[in-house]
């Protein structure tokens, strides 16, 4: 059999398969998104840096968020901008390989960094008087770098998994970037440590995280109904309701891909929920944070006000 095997060094990536009017449409539609999840998660992060009001763990914390979503949006959506436009569709299998195993460690930072965020606001409401001791920027360093660092070691993991594997073909992907699971296909032997692998890392990096969000807010909800202040309360909702939105959409989609039965149609279930998290999720993060945070609205107020001065 290893006589007779091919091995790939160019790949074909499907993408969406609709016509060439249609293709143009979406890739303006896609060049938009991408614009604006560069300017967004840019101006959050620029203005955490400027203004010293936030120089708090919880902007220090989303600060990284906003570069994971610039990073994860800017390693999948230029490719496949490029291959809207152009018809030769082809990727070299080394930057493919590549491109999995950046999606996946900007993924699982993503993944990490909510949790840590929810921590943080599990300790800023449940335990107020403690905030500053609990949450020291020495214990924020750490957290933020153990984070980066666990995140590419387990991602550094499955692409030793991958390289293992011998690739024969097929040479197209019916994706529209190499995404793991579809990557795993190219291969002409069994793939089911890869598999397991992949499911075993779903449970501590994506069930595990969420069940722990899930405690945290759920403490956070009570400390909140005993509030007497109305304002304390009304800010306290504001801030921990802009988080969970952002949890509730990548976990729940992340959970539909990886861990949830496959449908009919499993390859373009993964093109609608990928598309979902590496192109509208890093475009809503900026959105969700700047209208529902009253500290991130002052900050870019000020910071207006200012360039207006000069």
């Amino acid at each position: 059999m290893e006589g007779n095997q091919t091995w790939i060094t160019d790949i074909t990536l499907l993408g969406f398969q609709v016509g060439s009017a249609l293709e143009i449409l979406l890739c303006g539609l896609f060049s938009v998104f991408y614009t604006l999840t560069l300017l967004g998660n840019g101006v959050i992060f620029g203005i955490i840096c400027l203004d010293c009001k936030l120089h708090t763990p919880m902007y220090f914390f989303l600060s990284h968020l906003a570069i994971v979503d610039m990073s994860y949006a800017s390693n999948n959506v230029p490719k496949m901008l490029t291959n809207l436009v152009n018809k030769k569709r082809t990727i070299s299998f080394l930057p493919c390989i590549m491109q999995t195993f950046l999606y996946l460690a900007f993924a699982h930072i993503e993944c990490l960094i909510l949790v840590v965020m929810s921590y943080d606001r599990y300790v800023a409401i449940c335990h107020p008087l403690r905030y500053n001791v609990l949450m020291s920027w020495r214990l924020c360093t750490v957290l933020a770098v153990a984070s980066w660092v666990f995140s590419f070691l387990l991602a550094l993991a499955h692409l030793v998994l991958i390289l293992r594997l011998p690739f024969c073909g097929p040479h197209e992907i019916n994706h529209f970037f190499c995404e793991i699971l579809s990557v795993l296909k190219l291969a002409c032997t069994d793939t089911w440590l890869n598999h397991v692998v992949i499911f075993a890392a779903c449970v501590f990096i994506l069930v595990g995280p969420l069940c722990l969000v899930l405690v945290s807010y759920s403490c956070i909800l009570v400390a909140i109904l005993r509030i007497q202040s109305g304002e304390g309360r009304r800010k306290a909702f504001s801030t921990c309701s802009s988080h969970l939105c952002v949890v509730g959409l990548f976990f729940g989609s992340a959970i539909v891909m990886y861990m949830a039965p496959n449908s009919r149609h499993p390859e373009e279930q993964q093109k609608v929920l990928s598309l979902f998290y590496s192109l509208f999720n890093p475009v809503l993060n900026p959105l969700i944070y700047s209208l529902r945070n009253a500290d991130v609205k002052g900050a870019l107020r000020r910071a207006l006000r200012k360039e207006r001065l000069t």
